[in-house]
């Protein structure tokens, strides 16, 4: 009988062992602040043969995208399969993370996988238990491997290091997950190191957004961004090295995305076109049944976690996990179809709370939208304040750069255009034909031909923002922005007294010395503290 129980225990181990095996490695590499700007997008001034081969390999998604166009909302989304304005604080930049709410990383963490990440993960924000202690929503960090950086405004973390260093120190027999966050093209740059260490020139860029000067020095500014992101992209070529080495491409689904649009004005922190329009690529080898496949399904970053619990055999409803609003994407990865492969995946919802500090009384700019067949329809909330943050204040929420600082100075110099595009208040309503208006300069909103197609969407979006439990469908977005920040926290009432609190990611010369009108007309001089 001992016998026989003894072998009974072997056989379950060794079954146990043979799963475990055959469980599928997760990889998810994250850039931070890069637009649709890679070779596979067509692309004529941004060389990505690392993410262009993986593309090739697999599948690359045309109407991917993150609900909010911040870092800390739009990964909270991927991170736990809600959209931003579902996940309370979290719906907010630099936060206290709710203990509520379980990640993917920390649930497969739970059923036997190694977890872990380098570089960013969730950011800017602060993760606690309800205790207090420490929590670590995407697994142990590994960011001991360093490198060199070609400019000082690169990281010297080495991803591409220190994910071997993950894959050297993690069990041989059980699964991984494993999260890459780059830090670049984060903002900042130095500036010609496109031109000096790519040999790039301003003519490569041939669709050159028409809401930003064109000359030289903005063109510059994009090629710094776009050194950036080759930068990152070398790192992806030895991360699939690495996996190639070592046998692991075969059953591994990378995933290679973005967190949102460029640092650029009008784009990162906004919800147009090119702020949540993200880069996407997937590959899993052993689970494709045909490569080189371009999706045109609209995909949300709150599709990803359902999508890693199903690959990896773990039941939502079993996980602990909230329940997710996002839809797993494993039939359109076993999928030989091209194209639209779910019909019922024709739109996505986008909106913002509360970003950056920098407004009186710390409020936000609540917006919503929705993407549907080419057209995105867009609600603005509170009109009557400024979309990117208190001019006075050095328009917070968008960062300081060469771009920003010459719609500035044109302003300042008589020309408002381009400040009024980038800078200037918003009217209520705003709809724009993505097809033929990429940029979503020519608001159709009035456009009585198009009335009740801007009705259709609204009617779509209020609904599902209703059922998905959303405190502005119901007057109670104020809620949203009582969440405390961690850090700048009375940044207006602060900077008005004369304390000069600390903005490190705008230029000194974003303060604009006037109050300004929503045209951009100067009325009186800002004065801060008290004269003595």
């Amino acid at each position: 009988m001992l016998k026989i129980r003894t072998v009974f225990l072997i056989c379950l181990l060794s079954l146990k062992l043979s799963l475990a095996q055959d469980r599928v490695n997760i990889l998810v590499i994250m850039f931070d602040d890069a637009g649709l700007d890679m070779g596979a997008y067509g692309s004529s001034y941004v060389n990505t043969p690392g993410f262009d081969a993986i593309a090739k390999e697999g599948i690359l998604f045309n109407r991917a995208y993150t609900p909010n166009a911040k870092c800390a909302p739009s990964r909270a989304a991927l991170m736990t399969g809600r959209n931003s304005w579902q996940l309370d604080a979290a719906a907010n930049h630099v936060i206290y993370f709710p203990p509520k709410f379980k990640t993917y990383q920390e649930v497969l963490l739970e059923n036997g996988y190694t977890t872990g990440h380098t570089g960013k993960g969730y950011a800017p924000g602060k993760t606690f238990r309800e205790d207090g202690s420490e929590r670590q929503v995407m697994g142990p960090a590994y960011n001991e491997k360093k490198l060199v950086p070609a400019t000082a405004s690169i990281s010297d973390n080495d991803y591409s290091g220190n994910f071997r260093d993950f894959l050297d120190k993690a069990p041989e027999k059980k699964p991984w997950s494993f999260w890459v966050g780059s830090t670049e093209p984060h903002r900042g740059y130095e500036y010609g190191s496109g031109v000096k260490l790519a040999g790039k020139s301003t003519e490569m860029i041939k669709d050159f957004p028409p809401y930003w000067p064109n000359n030289e020095i903005t063109r510059n500014d994009l090629l710094d961004y776009a050194y950036e992101i080759e930068d990152t992209d070398r790192h992806i070529e030895k991360i699939m090295e690495t996996l190639q080495e070592r046998n692991l491409l075969q059953n591994t689904l990378v995933v290679v995305t973005s967190d949102h649009g460029m640092p650029f004005p009008r784009v990162k922190g906004n919800q147009y076109e090119n702020a949540n329009h993200i880069p996407m690529a997937m590959l899993w080898k052993g689970k494709m049944k045909k490569e080189g496949r371009k999706v045109e399904d609209y995909v949300s970053f709150i599709d990803f976690a359902p999508t890693f619990l199903e690959a990896a055999g773990i039941d939502w409803r079993t996980s602990g996990m909230h329940p997710a609003t996002g839809k797993s994407l494993m039939n359109i990865l076993t999928s030989e179809e091209s194209g639209q492969v779910e019909k019922e995946r024709d739109n996505v919802l986008v909106g913002k709370e509360r970003h950056d500090t920098g407004r009186p009384v710390d409020v936000g700019y609540p917006i919503r939208g929705i993407h549907k067949n080419n057209m995105l329809y867009i609600k603005n909330y509170e009109i009557d304040r400024w979309p990117s943050g208190n001019p006075e204040t050095g328009y917070l929420n968008t960062d300081g750069s060469p771009t920003k600082t010459e719609i500035l100075d044109l302003r300042r110099n008589g020309e408002t255009k381009f400040w009024k595009l980038n800078f200037g208040k918003r009217v209520a309503e705003e709809l724009y034909d993505v097809a033929k208006d990429p940029f979503c300069t020519n608001n159709l909103a009035g456009d009585p031909s198009l009335a009740s197609r801007k009705k259709d969407l609204k009617n779509e979006m209020e609904a599902k923002l209703l059922a998905q439990g959303d405190l502005r469908m119901i007057g109670y977005g104020h809620v949203y922005e009582q969440a405390p920040f961690v850090n700048g926290a009375h940044f207006y009432s602060d900077f008005m007294a004369g304390k000069k609190p600390e903005a490190g990611w705008v230029n000194d010369s974003d303060f604009e010395p006037y109050i300004l009108d929503g045209d951009g007309n100067q009325l009186d001089k800002v004065e801060t503290g008290t004269k003595k």
